[in-house]
């Protein structure tokens, strides 16, 4: 049975407990590192944290027994969030270890998940940018899929970007991504099982602590499912059937109802499209050559 975690704000955390901070990826790092003997406390992810968030995990680092982060600047929404910065809170004994914010786009070339400054909102149904959807919005040429060698190569960039990053990182999850299956990443930014249990593995490890990962008995970050375009399948040779729609909350939608919603909303914001395909030039540069 998994152990429950406790509640981050106002109640007196577990013996020899540790702690997980970072992004929507987090908190599945933290259900496979979770176990009777070694208890974690739920953090919140940085960027839904307030004043009063920060100040309660800065009071339970000089106590906490080991710190698993992704690697967060200094200063973060104007917060004392920065990696560094919770390192500096840590006890001496503490250990600190450092994986990375996974992307990978082999399964998902089609896909970018970005925010515009100044652009809180994110469009309907799913937070997720089709680069066909954008580029005609932003009146490009319709845009060609690509074929096997163009996607290989949208993955080659996505891996070789985390590859950089993984440079200043303890543990690495690069090796991990290339895709047998597709149960690798659900979305652009949403690593499965398969990616969660290894990369724990690894954690633990550099963390010095023994036992394994602790199987959460379900899908983590299941809760959207992009497609699985036919040509993506053609492209890796996968074993599993394509699938046009996006799953949602366990519900299938229809591509062309998001599509339709997303140009919606980015005639409703044109800052937004046109800071976008600034930012994503390269990746809109391989689909329309």
């Amino acid at each position: 049975m998994h152990h429950a975690p406790s509640p981050f704000r106002g109640v007196e955390p577990p013996e020899g407990f540790g702690l997980v901070v970072g992004n929507c990826q987090a908190e599945s790092m933290r259900i496979v590192l979770d176990a009777p003997d070694r208890p974690t406390v739920r953090v919140p992810p940085v960027h839904e944290m307030d004043a009063a968030d920060v100040e309660r995990l800065h009071e339970l680092l000089p106590r906490a027994s080991f710190l698993v982060a992704q690697p967060v600047r200094d200063d973060y929404h104007g917060l004392r969030l920065g990696t560094r910065q919770l390192a500096a809170s840590l006890a001496p004994t503490a250990r600190l270890v450092t994986f990375p914010v996974v992307r990978y786009a082999g399964l998902h070339p089609f896909q970018a998940a970005l925010h515009v400054d100044g652009i809180e909102e994110v469009p309907p149904i799913v937070a997720y940018h089709d680069i066909r959807t954008l580029a005609a919005a932003a009146g490009l040429p319709a845009l060609p899929l690509l074929d096997r060698r163009a996607v290989q190569q949208v993955e080659s960039d996505s891996l070789a970007e985390l590859r950089h990053r993984e440079e200043a990182i303890d543990v690495a999850a690069s090796d991990l991504l290339r895709p047998t299956s597709a149960e690798v990443m659900r979305t652009i930014n949403h690593p499965g099982n398969g990616v969660w249990i290894p990369l724990a593995e690894r954690v633990l490890s550099a963390l010095g602590l023994p036992g394994g990962p602790t199987d959460p008995g379900r899908p983590l970050l299941n809760a959207v499912r992009a497609p699985l375009e036919d040509w993506v399948v053609d492209a890796w040779g996968l074993p599993e059937a394509p699938r046009r729609s996006w799953i949602v909350d366990g519900v299938e939608v229809d591509p062309a109802l998001v599509a339709e919603a997303h140009a919606e909303w980015y005639r409703a914001h044109p800052d937004f499209v046109a800071a976008a395909i600034v930012r994503l030039r390269d990746l809109v540069g391989r689909w329309s050559r």
